[in-house]
């Protein structure tokens, strides 16, 4: 509430994000499909798997599709304790990619939840070593304290399973960790189509991050451009104060005094 009354400025990290869209690059067909994705979404933060960073191999390396003025977000993408996942961000970091780290720590094959036990222990050790931490995590109030204790810079609840598109399956936890956590909540996971990410908006997420449902759409681009206009119209609309849900029906104009 207090970003809607005093600035919509995004801060993370000390840095200005300019664009509240967030892009994942796996599931594409092609790498050569990105930059038209990242140009129609005008996203600015793009996240990435260590594993697909190749340097050896300019076709395969996906930095080379992904324009020098973004910031390039690594996940920590196939840990399964923290210990692992520390070990992913240094070596990306020893590599290149800045300080901007998201931190995935999933041991649950079935359906992919993170561990937020181990995702905190991970986001304690990388925050004290200059690491701007966006952990991805169960929307659970007390999990998402302790992260901010723990320094991250923002949290990153699921909206349902990974790859599922199946949208906001957890809106009212993430509606409690954006009432109550002071880091920006990016919802990420399970956003399916652009009013799944307004919706977000709505509620006063901060920003939201999209890979499957761009990635496996016919027009990937397409769908970027779509998606960009969601989250600013989610974004315009919160900024608005929507208006009150009530339980029974009220006239918009008024049905007595002129026709006695």
């Amino acid at each position: 509430m207090g970003e809607r009354l005093v600035s919509d400025r995004l801060v993370i990290g000390g840095v200005e994000i300019k664009s509240r869209l967030f892009v994942g690059t796996g599931k594409f067909s092609s790498n050569k499909l990105i930059p038209d994705v990242i140009m129609g979404s005008n996203a600015q933060v793009i996240t990435v798997a260590l594993r697909r960073i190749d340097f050896d191999s300019d076709e395969e390396n996906i930095l080379n599709y992904i324009p020098k003025d973004c910031i390039i977000m690594p996940n920590t993408s196939g840990a399964r304790n923290a210990e692992e996942a520390v070990r992913i961000a240094r070596i990306a970091r020893a590599a290149g990619c800045g300080n901007f780290i998201k931190i995935e720590v999933i041991s649950d094959n079935k359906y992919l939840l993170p561990d937020n036990h181990e995702t905190i222990k991970a986001t304690e050790i990388l925050a004290r070593e200059g690491f701007i931490v966006m952990p991805y995590m169960s929307p659970d109030l007390m999990a998402a304290r302790r992260l901010v204790e723990a320094g991250a810079a923002s949290v990153m609840p699921l909206g349902a399973p990974i790859g599922t598109n199946k949208g906001l399956k957890t809106k009212e936890l993430i509606k409690i960790l954006v009432n109550e956590i002071d880091v920006p909540v990016i919802v990420d996971a399970g956003i399916g189509k652009p009013s799944h990410a307004c919706e977000a908006m709505e509620l006063g997420a901060a920003a939201v991050l999209v890979n499957t449902a761009i990635a496996t759409a016919e027009n990937p681009a397409k769908m970027a451009r779509a998606f960009a206009k969601a989250v600013e119209a989610g974004r315009m609309a919160y900024l608005s104060g929507t208006g009150a849900v009530r339980e029974y029906a009220e006239a918009s104009s008024p049905l007595t005094g002129f026709l006695a």
